[in-house]
């Protein structure tokens, strides 16, 4: 079939196709098509070459500003770049890291002793060691007999292990350890006063220590406190010596009976706690009093020496209150200022309790606190017994 032929089926079969003029193969058209992709290929190479340049030149300078950095800073620590392949393959093994503290000069090691390794101390003569500093004697000269006795004794001496001057053993436990005049003397119980007790400056704390009598206090005892125990009976010696001794608390120790002389030679007492207690009578005291607590016991009258309190010109706070007494103990000193007799067995009232009845213009103006409240007495039959009161006892008025 013709060229010919064969564009005019196409015609009729696609009247809308338009034909290229002239011989039109297909191995015209192929040929044209091929060169087409070869120019759009080549282009494209061309586009992607001159990109990957500008791309990778700023990348090889800041590789050389790397290397350039990394050279310097070998050089500045010492290393030989010459001696070194820096290559990423063997870096580990060019720059080995275990011996890196090799390269540093760190001076002179400090001495390590072991304990036990010192030798010991020298026991060379002094005339011995100057020798050896400055020797007099020149070469081939023979010593004389002193320099070899000398010698002799350096190596015994050297030879001979060094034994300790003094060897040191522990103390012993037991209470015979204790000195006496930092714990004082011993207890019943066989240990010293401040070990059973506890000793604060000059102040001995034994509440509660089931003491059933009083313990060996140091000489510098000022107060004591024993409180809550089970001491019945104050002896004479009990408190002997302690000149210093100012305060005595014994409350609550079922304390029933105390020495007359217990208290009587203390130059320096100043208070007297004995309440809560089983006392029927009370002892001779010192003029040095300011306090007298004898609340809560089975005191009576009789038990109370007559003019008991009359030489206590120190006395400001006594208390007697909830015994067993029948009359106010007269008389009075003028330095009290509290008296607390509640609770007794007190029936009447003397006109001269307080005042002084020859002298109707005299005023007790320290004694401010007096309290007759729960006694069989009514203060208003006494009107002159405390007339020269600043204020009125306390107790029953009808």
């Amino acid at each position: 079939m013709s060229q010919a032929t064969r564009q005019t089926l196409l015609q009729r079969k696609h009247p809308n196709l338009s034909l290229p003029e002239g011989n039109l193969t297909p191995a015209n058209n192929f040929t044209k098509i091929s060169m087409k992709t070869m120019l759009s290929l080549a282009f494209v190479l061309t586009a992607f070459l001159t990109l990957g340049v500008v791309l990778t030149a700023p990348v090889t300078d800041t590789g050389k500003e790397k290397k350039t950095a990394k050279e310097s800073t070998l050089k500045n620590e010492g290393f030989d770049l010459d001696s070194f392949d820096l290559d990423l393959d063997n870096y580990g093994e060019t720059l080995d890291i275990t011996n890196y503290a090799d390269l540093y000069d760190y001076g002179e090691e400090e001495t390590k002793i072991e304990v036990g390794t010192l030798p010991p101390p020298s026991n060379i003569p002094k005339a011995i060691q100057n020798e050896r500093l400055n020797p007099s004697t020149e070469p081939g000269e023979e010593k004389d007999e002193k320099n070899v006795e000398a010698d002799e004794d350096e190596k015994e001496t050297l030879a001979e292990p060094s034994k300790p001057s003094s060897v040191v053993t522990p103390a012993s436990s037991g209470p015979k350890s204790a000195d006496p005049q930092l714990f004082g003397q011993q207890t019943e119980g066989g240990l010293p006063t401040c070990l059973t007790c506890v000793c604060l400056g000059t102040s001995v704390y034994c509440d509660d220590t089931d003491l059933t009598t009083i313990p060996p206090l140091p000489k510098d005892t000022t107060y004591l406190y024993a409180r809550f125990n089970k001491i019945e009976k104050i002896r004479a010696t009990d408190f002997a010596g302690l000149n210093k001794l100012k305060k005595v608390d014994l409350t609550s120790c079922s304390l029933s009976w105390i020495d007359e002389d217990a208290f009587r030679t203390l130059p320096a007492l100043e208070e007297l706690i004995v309440a809560e207690n089983l006392l029927t009578a009370l002892p001779e005291l010192p003029t040095s009093m300011v306090r007298i607590d004898a609340r809560l016991n089975k005191l009576r009258s009789i038990g109370i020496k007559q003019e008991a309190f009359k030489d206590l010109t120190k006395l400001q706070f006594l208390y007697l209150s909830d015994n067993r007494l029948d009359y106010i103990p007269l008389p009075l000193p003028e330095s009290l200022r509290s008296l607390h007799l509640q609770n007794n067995n007190i029936q009447s009232l003397h006109n001269e309790a307080f005042c002084d009845k020859n002298d109707p213009t005299y005023i007790r103006k320290s004694l401010e606190d007096i309290r007759l409240d729960g006694n069989p007495i009514n203060l208003s039959l006494y009107p002159n017994a405390y007339s020269c009161l600043p204020r009125i006892p306390t107790g029953n008025i009808v």
